[in-house]
């Protein structure tokens, strides 16, 4: 069975965007794959580094958030990175061996530093972070990363660093292989894409009552202004949510406001209801494994003993290569 690793950056809670997007990839992989999922605390770390006052409270309600989503430890290896510290080890070598050229010619990471303008990140750990995302897929021997087309070329960077390494040291890492990301993506209240840093998003976390303030801020067709004015759903980032969580109706949904006979408020009850009803189960799981002492160390735990078992054998054959052999 073909392995799968992907991460998630414990930076804040998970949104309706993650779980239309990666959360209901990573629930099909886990059926299909041999799966790796880990928190990564240590990238968290190249922007947030000066605040991390949070990172162990986001690090266990991600997990949380994870296990109440559907994602099984039986079926897959779920691990916090900073629990296999060999994964640093081997990114301080491969490090050694990457010219610094490709990490600046990273198309994001010049976007990155204007978009995040308000913190320092023109820092080593930034521009070297392909370098530990490389060291995450390689050391666990990933044949398949799930990306979006946009970070592509991070897993091609990923490729390159395995082969310059085969090629000084003998044929050994993995080339892992894209898995393009089917996911969905989805607006936010302001009509941006959902994301915590524009403080627009939907939480999984939140209660009906914060989903229907939130969902009464969104933007809606902006030519109609009067309740009897005709609607236009297909410019409405109201209707296009409706899309993903209001399925039966959504025809329905469209007729009546293109005849104008529900409004922006009805529309928009009716989306914050659904919204409610798609989380409910999910709520009711997640209270369920939070008051289970320990359920969160021990899923991690077990993870990075697994997990350590395949970063071990990689890591005594890495180092044997580079000639770094450890006194016994």
């Amino acid at each position: 069975m073909k392995r799968v690793l992907t991460g998630y950056r414990p930076t804040g809670k998970l949104h309706l965007g993650h779980m239309v997007g990666n959360l209901q990839n990573m629930l099909d992989l886990q059926s299909q794959y041999d799966c790796y999922f880990f928190i990564a605390d240590w990238h968290a770390l190249t922007t947030d580094y000066a605040d991390t006052s949070q990172l162990q409270n986001y690090t266990r309600d991600m997990v949380l958030d994870w296990l109440a989503f559907g994602l099984d430890p039986k079926e897959c290896t779920i691990y916090r990175q900073s629990d296999v510290p060999e994964v640093a080890e081997l990114a301080l070598y491969l490090g050694m061996l990457t010219p610094l050229s490709w990490l600046e010619r990273n198309p994001t990471y010049k976007d990155q530093l204007v978009e995040l303008k308000s913190k320092d990140i023109a820092t080593y750990g930034f521009i070297g972070y392909p370098v530990l995302q490389a060291a995450d897929i390689l050391i666990v021997k990933g044949d398949v990363v799930p990306v979006g087309e946009d970070q592509l070329p991070h897993l091609e960077l990923s490729r390159e660093i395995a082969r310059r390494f085969n090629h000084i040291y003998g044929d050994y890492l993995t080339e892992p292989k894209a898995k393009l990301s089917k996911g969905k993506r989805i607006l936010g209240i302001d009509g941006r894409k959902m994301s915590k840093s524009y403080n627009n998003a939907i939480f999984l976390t939140d209660e009906p009552e914060e989903i229907l303030k939130k969902v009464k801020k969104m933007v809606t067709d902006p030519a109609r202004l009067r309740r009897d004015d005709l609607g236009h759903p297909e410019v409405c980032s109201v209707f296009s949510i409706h899309k993903i969580f209001t399925t039966p109706e959504i025809e329905t949904i469209a007729q009546d406001c293109r005849m104008a006979k529900i409004g922006c408020t009805d529309c928009k009850q009716s989306l914050a209801a659904s919204i409610s009803d798609a989380l409910a189960q999910f709520r009711e799981d997640r209270a369920k494994m939070a008051s289970s002492p320990g359920l969160v160390d021990d899923v991690l735990a077990d993870g990075a003993e697994r997990a350590g078992k395949i970063v071990r054998e990689t890591m005594t054959e890495v180092r044997q290569r580079m000639n770094i052999c450890p006194t016994k």
